[in-house]
């Protein structure tokens, strides 16, 4: 627990209407207070297409297993523990005053394809991947893994929703996802060897969930669903008034940057110690306190360790709701006393069945509306 100093849809507006007054869309950061957030659905999820990007994430024995079960719905044992936690963590945001969108139920078992190849679906458990909000502008994300091309339809009634009402709307291009993007053999680099990717660069792909907003500067990680064209693209189209930063992660596997490098509030950043070196972090976070995250309580549910999608660092994967209050996972007590320790107010609740479909909370919402304006936090 150290810390470190470094020196429901509202009503859309009728075509050609003025837009409210209130921005449907306005979001800066991950710690302005929260009003609207959209929260992932578990209806319909299947266990995803087998392709080497999907599998080089995980341990052989699990693609192995995953390749097998590839397109069948998951078990009814672990779809309903995921519910009923969902189900209560969607009532507590809304005990807080804060307005949930969904998205629609969709049947991922359903084939799909482009001229090159065809997959089966995956799920809507994690907006955080397909869409990322900067300001008043939603962006559709060019996401890596096949069976998630064609992810944000589900959300398509909520966008159309939101640029009715006046807010920006853009789809960056659709990536062709043919074999020239992947690395043919691709193997995740052992302790020691040089780091690797399985992307090449063949064209712009990232999940929205490796970057975190901090106002006019955003942080990312290089990943096995983003590649530095994907993050040229979005530099590129942000232009002179944001800057982006990488965050170097020494995750062998690394995919999303929601359990490596969190900014809480102004000045305060929380890291995983086995990830990130705070010594090589960015020079523009001197200054802040970098919060060194609490080793994560051991989970001794057999099931759930063998089926999660995530590491066990997803105790980090945080939501804040207004730069105090932190809604974090109940079993993590030493993530909640820490969070205590560092002058914030620890929410409970349950979520940790949420992992084999993708996340926890960051994962599991997009904060469409934080009350505040955009800002530059390192002038």
């Amino acid at each position: 627990m150290a810390v470190m100093r470094r020196p429901g849809i509202p009503a859309a507006a009728v075509d050609g209407a003025e837009p409210s007054a209130v921005p449907a869309v306005n979001s800066h950061n991950e710690w302005d207070p929260l009003e609207e957030v959209v929260v992932g659905r578990l209806d319909g999820a299947t266990i995803p297409s087998s392709h080497p990007v999907v599998a080089c994430n995980i341990p052989s024995w699990a693609g192995r297993l995953q390749g097998l079960a590839a397109g069948i719905r998951y078990p009814r044992v672990l779809l309903e523990s995921a519910q009923r936690e969902l189900d209560q963590f969607v009532t507590l945001l809304r005990s807080l005053g804060v307005t949930v969108t969904r998205p629609e139920p969709v049947d991922h078992r359903k084939r799909f394809g482009t001229p090159r190849w065809s997959s089966r679906g995956f799920c809507n458990t994690c907006p955080r991947d397909s869409l990322l909000v900067i300001g008043d502008e939603i962006i559709e994300t060019p996401m890596a893994w096949p069976c998630r091309y064609f992810e944000t339809h589900s959300y398509r009634p909520l966008l159309k929703d939101y640029f009715r009402r006046g807010a920006r709307w853009t789809s960056a291009p659709k990536p062709q996802l043919t074999d020239e993007l992947f690395e043919p053999g691709f193997r995740a680099p052992g302790p020691g060897e040089p780091m690797r990717y399985i992307l090449t660069e063949f064209e712009p792909v990232f999940d929205a969930a490796d970057f975190v907003r901090a106002g006019r500067d955003l942080f990312v990680t290089r990943s096995n669903v983003t590649n530095l064209t994907g993050i040229e693209w979005l530099r590129r189209h942000l232009g002179s008034g944001y800057r982006i930063h990488e965050i170097e992660s020494r995750c062998r596997t690394p995919m999303h940057i929601d359990t490596t490098f969190v900014p809480l509030a102004p000045g305060k950043a929380l890291v995983n110690p086995e990830y990130v070196d705070v010594d090589r972090l960015p020079g523009i976070l001197d200054g802040w306190d970098i919060l060194v995250a609490p080793e994560p309580d051991p989970i001794d549910e057999r099931l759930l360790r063998l089926t999660s999608m995530c590491g066990k660092w997803l105790s980090m994967n945080v939501l804040v709701i207004d730069g105090k209050r932190v809604i974090a996972e109940r079993h993590h007590t030493g993530m909640l006393r820490a969070l205590e320790k560092w002058g914030f107010e620890p929410i409970p609740c349950d979520l940790l069945h949420y992992a084999p479909f993708g996340g926890s909370f960051h994962c599991a919402t997009l904060d469409v509306r934080r009350r505040g304006t955009l800002e530059s936090y390192f002038d």
